[in-house]
């Protein structure tokens, strides 16, 4: 199992509980942007810059991530597509994304998106919180009890 974050919007408490789990348990964890991020020395941290341009990050995580491996994205559409490869899909707030619920995810985001496109005011995500932070710890460290290899 390898961690991949889609990194330009991944919050920094994130980033932060992820750091720890890597050097904790010893999985490699790699951060993918197109700008500069700074990551702490480690033998399992990287941080990996790909061009700028839309969707560029997540179509290099979409190619290099494999089944079994972690992936966390707030990105629905990429989430789809690596749900379906049998990646596990983590947003930062703690949701983790499956079979059983990423179609209404990405129904929902079109759906918002349609409206958007028509003009309508919607709402933007809350506020990132401590409770969010929490929960992304308490799922991740459940996923990571269930699927890493003893």
């Amino acid at each position: 199992m390898q961690i991949w974050v889609d990194a330009d919007a991944c919050p920094v408490a994130i980033k932060e509980i992820l750091f720890r789990v890597a050097e904790r348990v010893k999985l490699p964890l790699t951060l993918v942007a197109n700008r500069l991020l700074r990551v702490p020395p480690s033998p399992y941290i990287r941080a990996l810059q790909v061009p700028m341009g839309f969707d560029v990050a997540d179509r290099h995580i979409e190619q290099v991530a494999e089944a079994g491996d972690l992936v966390i994205t707030a990105d629905i559409p990429l989430a789809a597509a690596l749900v379906e490869k049998g990646a596990f899909v983590i947003n930062p707030r703690g949701e983790l994304y499956s079979t059983d619920n990423i179609r209404e995810r990405l129904a929902m985001r079109d759906m918002l998106e349609a409206l958007r496109g028509a003009g309508v005011e919607t709402p933007g995500p809350a506020t990132f919180s401590q409770a969010d932070r929490q929960a992304f710890a308490r799922q991740l460290d459940r996923l990571l009890a269930r699927k890493r290899p003893t």
